[in-house]
């Protein structure tokens, strides 16, 4: 089992602990090269003199991870869609008796599948924006999806990140195509009322005791038609504002909101939950359990916003993963 007290070192005459720490990154899923940068750039920014780095790629290494597990004391699981943000590493990891910053398997696998999550956030009383679902094989009545939901919609696959197959839909001839596109990247694919507002996302960072972090307002270029893939990690396409230019009770509500959805999804460690805005309405859109760690990503430009340097934030995660090594759901 791993030493989690961390590996003591000698250095000028002092006992210093150092903790090796397993950085996974890159993996089988369609976002792949998010999750290389994202790695990329938690590595820079660790501190060396806290920690060895160990590096692993769930494409090639699992075999070198299972072999290095009695040395590793955490591991940063820098991974994005399935296969790695999903509780399949999750599992592996608990097996190992690794540590890892996060959720544990049952709050990964409920986040990642947005159905679950729907309704789960359903029944905590969660408000969200009106959906079906429609799986592959079945039939689709383009003019029945428009009766109960209306125009425009926004297909989306039931397992997924990073705004990967999804389509807006403002004309019925084209609901069909959009629903069997996003059939390419899950059997099942859910259509939801388009929401018409301010976009928001709330970052969440503990265990047992909660923070939620300052709201990021999300601003898509005027030429895209919602935060897309392009969107989410091209420096420049999306303005980010931070805090997000609402009043402090719709703030203080879009906080608690994020706070319930980190709970209700048995999330642990960090989150960030996607709002939308209409009026003195908030809607959830969806949680993710390992947000994005790019120079672009939002989670650590609220945590800056909050005080927190990247390389601290990650110290946090490291730290929070050590406090909850027992207890990963």
């Amino acid at each position: 089992m791993p030493n989690h007290l961390g590996h003591v070192n000698i250095a000028r005459g002092n006992l210093k602990k150092k903790l090796t720490i397993a950085l996974l990154s890159g993996g089988v899923s369609s976002e792949r090269e998010v999750s290389l940068n994202s790695g990329n750039q938690v590595y820079e920014a660790l501190n060396k003199e806290k920690y060895d780095i160990l590096r692993y790629d769930p494409q090639t290494d699992l075999l070198r991870l299972v072999s290095d597990a009695p040395r590793i004391d955490a591991a940063l699981v820098i991974l994005h869609g399935p296969f790695g943000e999903d509780g399949t590493v999750q599992g592996l990891l608990d097996l190992l008796g690794i540590p890892y910053q996060g959720s544990g398997v049952l709050g990964s696998a409920a986040a990642m599948n947005k159905l679950a999550a729907k309704r789960l956030y359903e029944q905590a009383g969660l408000p969200i924006p009106d959906y079906l679902v429609v799986h592959r094989g079945e039939g689709i009545d383009p003019d029945a999806v428009v009766k109960r939901l209306g125009l425009p919609l926004v297909i989306k696959p039931v397992v997924g990140g990073s705004s990967v197959g999804i389509t807006i839909v403002r004309r019925p001839e084209t609901l069909r195509g959009a629903v069997e596109a996003g059939w390419e990247h899950d059997p099942a694919v859910l259509i939801e009322t388009y929401i018409q507002g301010m976009e928001i996302t709330g970052g969440v960072i503990g265990n047992d005791t909660l923070e939620a972090l300052p709201l990021i307002e999300i601003i898509p270029d005027r030429n895209r038609e919602f935060f897309d893939y392009t969107a989410k990690y091209t420096a420049g396409v999306t303005e980010e504002i931070c805090p997000a230019r609402i009043d402090p009770e719709l703030t203080a509500k879009a906080q608690h909101l994020a706070l319930e959805a980190h709970r209700t999804l048995f999330c642990r460690g960090y989150s960030r939950s996607d709002m939308m805005v209409c009026g003195r309405e908030i809607l959830l859109l969806e949680t993710n359990t390992i947000p994005g760690m790019t120079a672009t990503s939002l989670l650590p430009r609220a945590a800056r916003t909050a005080g927190l340097s990247f390389s601290r934030l990650l110290d946090r995660l490291i730290e929070l993963s050590l406090e909850g090594r027992c207890r990963h759901g």
